[in-house]
């Protein structure tokens, strides 16, 4: 059975390792930019015109600096209070292992290109497979659907790609052999309602993760 409420689900702002090309993974601080938070503006304003001012949403993100930092810059614009979060760390992103907070230009001259033409990118021998991330999304969504209503989620570039495409009902990658929705550039936030998303902003970020 469907949800009853609407998920308005976004991906974080650009970040110091986005605009310094490191890969990030689930690195579990490295602050937005100047560029990150207009980000976080855009949508802020985006969703305050979508739903109006305080708005009743239940406020749940990735326990990463990232993420709350942006959810910090929307629950402004919303005129909600940031400290009513629900921080799961199993909306955080892939797991990148021995490749965390390295250069993708250095891996990819070590090992080829890692990034997939869809833009997501191949994990490392010792890093998260996508069944693993669509597993432990899927429990997040167990667990959380008896949410009251609207909520907002905060989270990652291709964690909410798999999370979007459990929801949605996507078909399987057919190299990841899990549902993995569109790509989106950071900045960007879509509502998904009945099992069908509708993009509610499209970001300027680096696209599409």
């Amino acid at each position: 059975m469907a949800r009853r409420g609407r998920d308005f689900i976004a991906r974080h702002g650009e970040t110091v390792f986005n605009a310094a090309r490191r890969l990030q993974g689930d690195h579990p601080h490295t602050p937005l930019t100047r560029t990150g938070f207009a980000q976080a503006d855009e949508m802020g304003r985006a969703l305050r015109a979508y739903l109006g001012a305080k708005p009743k949403l239940t406020l749940r993100a990735s326990d990463t600096g990232r993420a709350l930092q942006t959810l910090a810059v929307i629950a402004e614009h919303l005129e909600l209070d940031w400290h009513g979060a629900r921080r799961d760390s199993r909306l955080t992103e892939i797991g990148m292992g021995a490749w965390g907070g390295r250069y993708y230009a250095e891996v990819i001259a070590e090992g080829g290109d890692v990034i997939a033409p869809d833009g997501l990118v191949r994990p490392p021998p010792d890093g998260e497979r996508y069944h693993q991330i669509a597993e432990r999304v899927s429990g997040w969504l167990a667990d959380t659907d008896d949410d009251p209503g609207d909520r907002l989620v905060i989270m990652h570039g291709i964690s909410s790609r798999v999370l979007r495409g459990v929801m949605t009902g996507g078909d399987a990658h057919p190299e990841f052999e899990t549902p993995v929705a569109a790509g989106l550039p950071q900045g960007s936030l879509v509502m998904i309602a009945e099992r069908r998303e509708t993009v509610i902003h499209t970001g300027t970020g680096h696209a599409p993760a």
